[in-house]
């Protein structure tokens, strides 16, 4: 099932927060900590344009909602965006995570979350088990989907 981003709380989220562009983990980390029944959640964003690729990205879920606190940053519309989770963490488990992280390696920076070890690569992210695997052949998918759009539409 295909989860709705409400772009509404989206932007009402990145304005409590003070959302910055370039901190999609952090934004996610400070929306779940202040926002009830929140889930944090690492993935893939894909959207319409020239880049046609995935990118990794952080957001929240609210039930059946996406909440992208980085949206107003992102300057794309709603309907342009695609998520791809790979990873999710209740508030709980996502603070415990980072506080450990902060204590064990506090030289580096707790987000993003890749789960246990051993890692694979994919693309030009480092990312953590099958889950991340299906969620990047997913949004690489989408990737070919939108470029095959793109051309199609601009070169016939």
């Amino acid at each position: 099932m295909n989860k709705l981003l409400d772009e509404a709380l989206s932007l009402e989220i990145a304005d409590r927060i003070k959302s910055k562009a370039s901190s999609s983990f952090d934004n996610a980390y400070k929306a779940a900590l202040s926002t009830k029944g929140a889930t944090y959640v690492q993935g893939f964003l894909v959207f319409a344009g020239q880049l046609y690729q995935p990118i990794e990205h952080g957001w929240i879920e609210l039930g059946d909602l996406i909440v992208d606190p980085t949206l107003p940053h992102l300057n794309k519309n709603a309907q342009e965006l695609w998520y791809f989770a790979a990873h999710s963490l209740s508030v709980k488990q996502l603070k415990a995570i980072v506080e450990e992280s902060k204590e064990d390696y506090p030289e580096d920076d707790p987000l993003p979350i890749y789960g246990d070890p051993p890692y694979e690569y994919y693309g030009d992210v480092m990312l953590g088990g099958k889950d991340y695997e299906d969620a990047y052949q997913a949004a690489e998918a989408k990737c070919r989907e939108l470029y095959q759009l793109y051309t199609k539409t601009n070169f016939n």
